[in-house]
């Protein structure tokens, strides 16, 4: 069922040939993380990916105030990873850790790579990934961090995440938004 729902995803980027699937699933492993588990750890040289079926991890680093910053979540349906750091092979600058119990397909980024030369149609998943999560996504998230007022941030986040609001204490969310959970509390009285 897990990897019916992982290539579910996959087919919403593009359509696999029955080889290319299968050669991928030999790839993925199931795995599950306890809430708090790291996934990847600061400072880690990643050497894979996880696509989440159930649960939440984030992506988050401490600033030069000592401060959690949440860069991303990675709730069901996301390719969870430090990607930069995956492809250059260096340090990861941020820890992705399971904010809930948290399973996962994870798979070897190199022998990804190698079914990337491989497969047509996996290399257009590939393309097809980087740039709308890379290149499309990216781009408006980093000016809206550096440029909007919090409550069309938290707009934002809540067209982005709709479930996760339930989900994520109030310090995480405010995490998240640059802003203190006081902030949170005061601009729009959250109270979680």
């Amino acid at each position: 069922m897990t990897t019916e729902q992982f290539f579910q995803k996959i087919r919403t980027y593009t359509e696999l040939t029955t080889a290319a699937e299968s050669a991928w699933l030999k790839l993925l492993r199931e795995k599950t993380y306890q809430k708090g588990d790291h996934f990847i750890t600061i400072g880690q040289i990643p050497k894979k990916v996880a696509f989440v079926t159930k649960g939440l991890f984030a992506q988050q680093y401490l600033n030069e105030s000592g401060e959690t910053i949440i860069k991303y979540f990675f709730p069901e349906g996301r390719i969870a990873g430090s990607i930069p750091a995956t492809l250059m092979q260096s340090e990861s600058l941020f820890d992705i850790i399971a904010f809930e119990e948290t399973t996962v397909l994870e798979y070897n980024f190199i022998e990804f790579k190698k079914l990337v030369s491989s497969y047509r149609d996996i290399a257009d998943f590939y393309i097809c990934y980087l740039e709308r999560h890379w290149v499309v996504d990216k781009e408006p998230y980093e000016v809206s961090l550096r440029s909007d007022v919090a409550k069309i941030r938290y707009a934002d986040f809540l067209r982005k995440y709709p479930d996760l609001v339930k989900r994520l204490k109030k310090h995480q969310i405010a995490a998240y938004l640059g802003i203190t959970p006081t902030q949170l509390s005061r601009i729009f009285g959250y109270s979680k």
